[in-house]
């Protein structure tokens, strides 16, 4: 800032000037072809620029959330929505209010999950399984329950063991995934049950070890669903009459079989 502009507040994000946009110090238009989306979503997070590696993972953190069905809150409040006559716009905005603590919200929860674990590992000099075996217990005596772990409908998400997979692949998996997998033991422990690491849970760990903030974790996931979000308002408008009572469950999916990549 100028010395002795009367302008008031700062931001360090993006510089607009005539024929130029830079974000984080690089130029728009140089960035262009030659990053991902996802690398650029972590640079306009982070305000750096992240390898392919990061890049790859991000992508793969994304897809993982992209659609869940048509019965999520999201999904059945933007078809909800839509039905009225609502723009594409308002839809949306609908389908992403909807996600909160209790749906797509756990990511963030699981993350300051984790990091209460490393910082009683550090506090205490406890390995992993000790100190979510204590954490885990202090939030049961308190009546919080364990976000990221367990699924209304998967026994065994498929999106988490390829989210650490590929992470292992490509070097990034690192403390916060061998934290999520003692925490997975210490609360089958804890309740007699296996109660394994859903897709929620897998994000979190990733992103603590990516070094990205609690307070913007659950960024991921709306970010990954708005595409969905899209494509069901964009059903609804196109194939449903208006002004219908979505039913989460009377619905039957007529879309492509079972296809693999080439």
């Amino acid at each position: 800032m100028a010395e002795g502009s009367e302008k008031k507040w700062l931001t360090a994000i993006t510089d607009v000037r005539p024929n130029r946009i830079v974000a984080r110090g690089y130029a728009i238009d140089e960035l262009m072809g030659r990053i991902t989306f996802s690398q650029a979503i972590y640079l306009i997070l982070k305000g750096e620029l992240p390898g392919p590696e990061v890049g790859r993972l991000l992508d793969a953190i994304f897809v993982a959330s992209i659609d869940h069905g048509a019965s999520p809150p999201s999904a059945l409040t933007a078809r909800t929505v839509a039905s009225t006559g609502a723009d594409l716009n308002d839809a949306v905005a609908a389908g992403v209010l909807a996600i909160s603590r209790l749906h797509g919200g756990a990511i963030e929860e699981a993350q300051r999950t984790y990091l209460a674990i490393a910082a009683r590992m550090d506090g205490q000099g406890l390995g992993e399984e000790d100190a979510a075996r204590a954490i885990l217990d202090e939030m049961k005596a308190k009546g919080k329950r364990a976000s990221g772990f367990g699924h209304r409908l998967h026994t065994k998400d498929p999106r988490t063991g390829r989210l650490f997979d590929l992470a292992g692949e490509l070097g990034l998996a690192g403390r916060h995934v061998r934290i999520a997998w003692a925490a997975e033991k210490a609360l089958a422990a804890q309740l007699g049950k296996p109660l394994p690491i859903n897709v929620d849970g897998a994000i979190a760990a990733l992103l603590c070890d990516l070094g990205i903030p609690p307070e913007i974790g659950n960024a991921f996931f709306i970010i990954a669903r708005v595409p969905g979000l899209v494509a069901h308002v964009h059903e609804e408008k196109t194939r449903m009459k208006p002004m219908r009572k979505v039913d989460p469950e009377d619905f039957i999916y007529d879309g492509p079989a079972d296809r693999k990549l080439p």
